[in-house]
């Protein structure tokens, strides 16, 4: 983790220190009505979790306990990445629409702690000590739509702050419930294969001679509870799960 960020703050002082050093480029991008580029996402990702009141009572099922309580249930922040394309439509001389596909290769992670100190390790991943590790895996596609605010240009630089709404397909839910027939204690979490989000953040344009590069920040909250209802220890003690991504792009345009 350190040295991704290290590696962005190498990019980003590299880029405003060529942007100010050329003359008036850009490419003409700004000069078009519509224009088009790619992106690249570095994201960390985790869940909001809301809990039953009773969420720490011992799972039982036909019964026989399962599992012993719980003491705790904590969302890891994960690292992902995404690839995608940017559309950009001129609406005003400080305006602009973008709609920004991306493919998007994000697991989530959540860790429970029993009261018995007992790890149910599945599918090779490793839990902490003392702690019963579930990885959900997540592949999507999302359709950003957002309103992007910008500055006037000073040079070949210029601020702006963006804002919209997503939607989000994840093709691996399917894969994710193929699993039905296993015993309780080796299941896993499930999240709902659309995902509505709302986000909004911050970025600078930097013109180069021949293309424009932006690199962005931005934080990303589901709207709609995207837990998959099952009766399981995992899926039981949770009432409301909800994603939360911190995302850094590089838009090329």
């Amino acid at each position: 983790m350190i040295k991704i960020k290290t590696f962005i703050c190498f990019i980003l002082s590299s880029c405003f220190i060529n942007s100010f050093a050329q003359g008036n480029y850009g490419g003409g991008v700004d000069d078009e009505n519509l224009h088009f580029g790619f992106g690249f996402q570095y994201l960390s990702s985790e869940y909001k979790i809301q809990k039953f009141t009773n969420w720490q009572i011992p799972f039982v099922e036909n019964g026989v306990e399962v599992t012993k309580g719980l003491k705790s249930i904590r969302s890891i922040q994960n690292p992902g990445f995404g690839i995608g394309f940017v559309s950009d439509l001129y609406v005003a001389p400080n305006v602009n629409l973008r709609f920004t596909p991306v493919f998007v290769f994000a697991d989530r992670i959540i860790d429970y702690e029993f009261t018995d100190g007992e790890s149910y390790d599945r599918g090779g991943v490793q839990s902490p000590e003392g702690f019963t590790r579930r990885t959900v895996a997540s592949t999507m596609f999302e359709f950003p739509l957002s309103i992007k605010i910008k500055s006037d240009r000073r040079n070949n630089f210029r601020a702006y702050i963006i804002g919209g709404a997503k939607y989000g397909i994840d093709i691996a839910a399917k894969k994710n419930a193929d699993d039905l027939g296993d015993i309780a204690i080796s299941r896993t979490l499930k999240n709902n294969k659309g995902i509505l989000s709302y986000e909004a953040g911050i970025g600078f344009d930097l013109y180069f001679e021949f293309f424009k590069l932006s690199p962005e920040i931005k934080l990303s909250n589901s709207v709609n509870n995207i837990l998959k209802r099952e009766d399981h220890p995992y899926a039981s003690p949770i009432e409301k799960l909800y994603l939360r991504n911190f995302v850094f792009s590089l838009y090329f345009e």
